[in-house]
């Protein structure tokens, strides 16, 4: 009961932080945004390609968008609790009975918060553009998304807490997230690419996802891939926030 406690009081300070400066929530719909509307339409004619996803432009085109917004959103995460250990507030938090795991998921919880946000605003801005929804489709593929936000958020957190600067925390980042971007499909699709590029790809965890959102936003309930992508979110969701608490309490120690 502790622990939940303690993740809702977090939960609601660090969305209440955010809310009073959302150059971060702002910036972060903004990105996606002009993809949307400077990238989107360069792919209505590679939509006829062979090899290219069915579902239309655009049904390709926003999921992976959504994938790209996740990720990022939840990668830079780390860059606010460098600045809250620079200005002593973990610290004070440690020296307190606060549940470590708390700590993290609280934090972790608003990060979801605002990427679930930016997404449902994306996806309403693209409609318009010939996107086709399907309600049920939509709210697992929302659901996966809150997922890779549960991924990745622990992940900047244990790097934020490891390398305690900034400076150090960019280059890993960029580091860690160009490649995931790249080989999930997320501008282009991978049936487009190579054999061997094809193959590389599906030890990426967001191709599975990206490929099971897809398929989610056309209907397509028997993809294979939509299980594949649950599974894997899931287990590597649990394993960082594991790895993201034992993280924080030997911060304590």
């Amino acid at each position: 009961m502790r622990a939940t406690r303690d993740t809702w009081l977090i939960y609601q300070r660090s969305l209440t932080l955010s809310l009073r400066n959302p150059v971060w929530v702002i910036m972060g719909i903004l990105q996606p945004v002009l993809y949307l509307l400077l990238f989107g339409p360069l792919l209505t004619n590679i939509a006829q390609m062979p090899g290219f996803p069915p579902g239309g432009a655009f049904n390709v085109f926003v999921p992976g968008i959504l994938v790209m917004t996740a990720l990022f959103g939840a990668a830079f995460v780390g860059f606010g609790l460098c600045d809250e250990m620079r200005e002593g507030v973990v610290e004070r938090m440690l020296v307190t009975p606060t549940s470590r795991v708390a700590m993290l998921m609280g934090r972790s919880l608003r990060d979801v918060t605002l990427l679930l946000a930016q997404a449902l605003i994306l996806v309403g801005l693209a409609i318009p553009f010939g996107l086709e929804i399907n309600l049920g489709g939509m709210a697992v593929a929302f659901a996966m998304l809150a997922l890779i936000g549960l991924m990745m958020s622990p992940v900047s957190y244990v790097l934020a807490l490891v390398l305690k600067s900034e400076d150090s925390l960019a280059p890993v980042v960029n580091g860690l997230t160009l490649p995931l971007l790249l080989l999930s499909g997320v501008m282009l699709p991978m049936s487009l690419a190579p054999d061997w590029l094809q193959t590389v790809a599906k030890f990426n965890p967001l191709y599975h996802a990206v490929a099971a959102i897809r398929a989610l936003f056309n209907a397509n309930y028997g993809d294979g891939e939509i299980v594949v992508g649950l599974v894997v979110l899931v287990v590597l969701a649990v394993a960082t926030i594991a790895l993201g608490a034992r993280t924080f309490s030997r911060a304590a120690a």
